[in-house]
C-alpha cells in the first residue's frame, strides 16, 4: 500500500488543535498528540461547567436572599413561603440583586411575605 502524504487536510486539522490549546501548559499546546488530548478534556470541563455555572449562581443567590432576609428578622425558607402564599412571582437572581442594590424595596417584600407566612 502506497503512502499517504497527510499535507493540506492533516496540517490545518493540527493547526486547529494547536491553537485551541493555545495557553495549556507543558507540551499540551505544543506537540499535536498531546494538545488533542488536552483539547478534548477542555472542551468537556467546560460543556459540564456551563452546565454548573447555573447551580452556583442560584446558590449564591439564595445565600445573599437568607443573609438579607435574616437582617430583615427572617429565614430564607420563610420568606419564600410567604411570597410563594402572597402569589409574588419575583425569581431568586431579582431578590439577591434587590437585596444588595435596594435594600429597602427588599425591606417591603418581606414584610408583604411575613404578612402572608403569619
Amino acid at each position: 500500500m502506497t503512502r499517504v502524504r497527510g499535507g493540506y487536510t492533516t496540517r490545518r486539522r493540527h493547526k486547529k488543535v494547536l491553537k485551541l490549546t493555545k495557553g495549556h501548559r507543558g507540551t499540551k499546546h505544543a506537540l499535536y498528540r498531546r494538545a488533542h488530548e488536552s483539547m478534548l478534556h477542555s472542551l468537556a470541563y467546560a460543556y459540564r461547567d456551563r452546565k454548573d455555572r447555573k447551580h452556583d449562581f442560584r446558590k449564591l443567590w439564595i445565600a445573599r436572599i437568607n443573609a438579607a432576609a435574616r437582617l430583615e428578622g427572617m429565614s430564607y425558607s420563610t420568606l419564600m413561603y410567604g411570597l410563594k402564599k402572597a402569589e409574588v412571582e419575583i425569581n431568586r437572581k431579582i431578590l439577591a440583586d434587590m437585596a444588595i442594590a435596594d435594600p429597602a424595596a427588599f425591606a417591603k417584600v418581606v414584610e408583604l411575605a411575613k404578612a402572608q407566612a403569619a
